[in-house]
């Protein structure tokens, strides 16, 4: 904690200042919620922030002369680059309630549990679980969560905070804070739902309006609030300049212009002092230099991976070759010579995988294609991409990727193909374009789902045709493969893989023999040891797989002098 500061002279009592309580400051579960008007010296204000915990994220709310905060302790403190937007709650529209969804109160430590995968996911401070039990009858928090009517599964959150039950606030206010939505839900308005639910919330209690802060180039959140007659509000707010806030106050980065893959590597490499050079910024190209050592990095790819382990993953029949030659599983597979051949091993295997011998991100594969005319298609298409095209047995199960880094699984995570929910109201069509513009917002452009002949099949084969309207709570998949790229979304299951998956991986990257690798698996159940070997890629999306510490032991393999200073920095 920073030492005692000299205080200046007592400011003159401020008319904003309310008569009731004073320095009021909330604890939240993701930190403290500082209510600025309720300090009359700024100084306090200042000793307050100061007070922050390790780990947690305040926030002083409601400045109304920043510059004199700020002049109390600018090594410390900064101007939020946030606006503040206010709803009249008189005013508020409820409209109908998100199709699939319900938002209800939290009820228990596994709710807590699923809002802090979420905040995860998202890059947020997660909630501490003590601090989300309000003693019986207060009613300062409120903690809601949407939920998928037939699942259960948790697919926002968002807290609430009443300002009368804080400070006795004489606008008879309260504030949103926290709003959070999966980035893989496939549900539209998950977000409106929860402001929505919200503010009745507040307008039941009696509270006159609803405040909250949103980043000032949060375009789609800002768009959301004025939608539903959010107006701005002149007030602002600081916080402390600690790591987790450093993005805000030291401004744009020499790598700002890479794309997730690489800032998620050049972040982790700048807290540990290492240099960061741009080489190319539109291959998100960087070298990395830090006592002796340098490494050029595209991606998770380095100078380190030979160029004999990029051919390997590059040709998928070879790295299959290889894999099955040091006896780990393998689906069968051929390379397509012509019509016969290729109805002939449809007709052993009765249904197969149409894929290019070489390419990435999910172009021209097609999986589980069970007719001749199908199979010529799929060929055709995948022939756009390479001219060498591969049929393969298909394996049914789950598509897992296994991250290996220096020989250890680091993570693994099930990716599922893109998926829309209906409304009863929008086509397969607009559903499609409406979830390929959320996933974009949530990965910075790196998901969409393109509406191609492969989307176009795997619609006609569910029944449906894209101009077909769903019916409200029919899911539809819209995609066999499960690619990031082309919408699929990706869940965590580290800790649940079997022994034997492990082994099998960290063997496949030593045949290999390559330091980082991203292999992709056909699995029955990730808990069990059966599994089949589909593909490496030397250049896995390493910023997919929150919350495990990908991009730190990518760094940690490259700098092993830097782990220590950074296990020092972290706690």
């Amino acid at each position: 904690m920073t030492s005692p500061r000299p205080r200046p002279a007592p400011a003159a009592p401020s008319d904003a200042a309310p008569a009731g309580r004073a320095n009021v400051a909330v604890e939240c579960g993701w930190g403290r919620l500082i209510f600025g008007q309720t300090f009359r010296d700024p100084a306090d204000l200042v000793d307050t922030l100061l007070q922050e915990q390790p780990g947690r994220r305040d926030v002083a709310f409601y400045v109304a002369e920043p510059h004199v905060v700020l002049a109390l302790a600018p090594t410390e403190l900064f101007l939020d680059p946030s606006h503040a937007f206010r709803l009249a709650l008189a005013d508020l529209d409820e409209g109908p309630p998100p199709h699939g969804v319900r938002v209800r109160e939290i009820r228990g430590p596994a709710d807590i549990g699923e809002i802090n995968r979420i905040c995860l996911a998202r890059r947020m401070v997660q909630i501490d679980p003590a601090s989300a039990w309000p003693a019986a009858g207060d009613s300062l928090l409120t903690y809601l969560v949407a939920e998928e009517a037939g699942t259960g599964a948790i697919l926002g959150a968002a807290t609430g905070v009443d300002h009368v039950a804080a400070f006795d606030d004489p606008e008879n206010a309260a504030s949103l804070w926290s709003l959070a939505v999966d980035p893989q839900s496939p549900h539209p308005g998950v977000g409106e739902g929860l402001v929505r639910a919200l503010a009745a919330h507040f307008r039941a209690r009696g509270r006159a309006f609803m405040d909250l802060s949103v980043m000032h180039d949060n375009t789609q959140a800002i768009a959301l609030y004025e939608k539903l007659g959010f107006t701005r509000l002149p007030t602002f707010t600081i916080k402390t300049k600690n790591s987790f806030n450093e993005k805000l106050y030291i401004g744009p980065s020499p790598e700002a212009a890479l794309n997730p893959y690489a800032r998620i590597l050049t972040d982790e490499a700048r807290r540990r002092g290492i240099t960061v050079e741009v080489v190319d910024e539109p291959t998100s190209m960087f070298r990395l230099s830090h006592g002796g050592r340098s490494f050029v990095c595209r991606e998770s790819l380095t100078s380190a991976t030979s160029a004999a382990a990029m051919t390997i993953c590059d040709d998928k029949a070879l790295t299959r070759r290889l894999l099955a030659g040091a006896d780990l599983r393998v689906p069968d597979q051929a390379t397509v010579t012509d019509d016969e051949a290729a109805r002939a091993f449809l007709d052993r295997y009765g249904a197969v995988v149409v894929k290019p011998a070489r390419g990435e991100q999910g172009r021209g594969i097609a999986v589980n294609l069970t007719t001749p005319e199908e199979v010529t298609a799929a060929v055709a298409e995948a022939r756009r991409v390479c001219d060498t095209v591969l049929l393969e047995e298909f394996v049914e199960g789950e598509d897992l990727r296994v991250i290996v880094i220096d020989f250890k699984v680091v993570a693994a995570a099930i990716r599922r193909p893109a998926q829309v929910a209906g409304d009863g109201r929008h086509t397969v069509r607009e559903l499609i374009e409406r979830q390929s513009r959320r996933r974009a917002a949530a990965t910075g452009g790196e998901s969409r789902i393109p509406l191609d002949d492969e989307t176009a099949r795997c619609v006609t084969r569910a029944g449906r045709s894209l101009d077909d309207v769903l019916p409200s709570g029919e899911t539809l998949l819209v995609r066999r493969t499960a690619n990031l790229h082309t919408g699929g979304t990706i869940h965590d299951v580290t800790d649940a893989v079997h022994p034997d998956i492990v082994a099998a991986c960290v063997k496949a990257a030593r045949v290999i023999d390559i330091p980082v690798v991203g292999l992709d698996l056909m699995v029955p159940d990730v808990r069990g040891p059966a599994h089949w070997f589909i593909e490496a890629n030397e250049r896995p999306g390493l910023a997919n797989h929150e919350p495990q510490p990908t991009a730190e032991r990518f760094i940690d393999m490259l700098f092993p002098q830097t782990i220590a200073a950074a296990r020092i920095r972290r706690h």
